[in-house]
């Protein structure tokens, strides 16, 4: 069995597909950084073909300067925007470091991509023969859906019978289940980190299963590389840190609110905010 919390069921893959954003990125094909639209001579005559654009960004400034961790997030639709008009946001926006994927009923799938300014969300949502069905820039921590779905649907954790070989599985769930119960929002998050408690590959096994596997699966490369999964359990959250050969360094459950490591901080708002401006003022003025 693998090493870590978090393994993928039998035969499911475990690279999560995320849509990129914006083309202001690494090209690993050449080695060097693809130049955004902004910077060229086109980006003139696309800012005055997008009017709807230009009207768009002063709101989202407005929107992080008045946005506070944790609050509900603010939307703006993109669903019935024009390609220019798309290739134009994506341009303003880029690629940040966190993405991820949340799973919901009859096929449909959120996709989420958190822009260079920490706090600005693209969601997007596709149904069962990956056509689009929304497509929205969120002001927030963390996306709204994330959230939901990480809650949603959630089963009573139950210990169920020891397992021949465990070790220490029977009482950790008993500490999970209590303060899984116990956690109301804004309290602090328990951590469980394995490395510091003895787990055989038994009693590894039997916590995967009586917790179970959530919706929600996120990364974020703004602290190493981290990844995020939300379990069956409700505030209950695997999350595992790699080193450079994709070797899990450390292996934590969190009990609590979404984890930090892909979340916003209230300053990150102002300082988007700010960042947003500048890109305004810059191209749009």
């Amino acid at each position: 069995m693998k090493a870590g919390f978090w393994v993928a069921p039998e035969g499911a893959e475990q690279i999560m597909s995320v849509l990129p954003i914006g083309t202001d990125s690494f090209d690993a094909a050449s080695g060097a950084r693809r130049i955004s639209l902004l910077a060229t001579g086109k980006a003139e005559t696309l800012i005055a073909a997008c009017p709807r654009v230009r009207a768009l960004l002063p709101q989202i400034v407005a929107a992080l300067e008045s946005q506070a961790q944790g609050e509900s997030g603010q939307l703006f639709d993109l669903t019935d925007f024009s390609a220019d008009e798309i290739l134009l946001v994506e341009q303003v926006i880029g690629d940040g470091e966190v993405a991820g994927v949340v799973a919901l009923p009859d096929g449909i799938v959120a996709q989420i991509h958190e822009s260079v300014m920490a706090g600005l969300w693209r969601v997007r949502f596709t149904d069962a023969d990956s056509k689009l069905v929304a497509d929205y820039l969120e002001v927030s921590s963390l996306p709204e859906i994330a959230r939901r779905a990480a809650v949603t649907n959630c089963r009573p954790l139950t210990p169920g019978e020891a397992p021949a070989g465990a070790m220490n599985v029977m009482p950790l769930l008993s500490e999970i289940a209590s303060r899984s119960a116990a956690h109301r929002p804004g309290d602090p998050a328990h951590t469980i980190t394995f490395s510091l408690l003895p787990m055989s590959p038994e009693d590894m096994s039997h916590l995967q299963q009586r917790v179970g596997a959530g919706a929600v699966r996120l990364v974020s490369k703004g602290y190493g590389s981290c990844r995020i999964h939300s379990t069956a359990t409700k505030n209950v959250w695997s999350v595992q840190f790699f080193n450079a050969m994709d070797q899990i360094i450390l292996d934590t459950l969190e009990i609590g609110d979404p984890p930090a490591a892909a979340c916003a901080a209230e300053e990150d708002f102002r300082d988007s905010a700010r960042r947003l401006r500048e890109i305004e003022e810059a191209y749009f003025a």
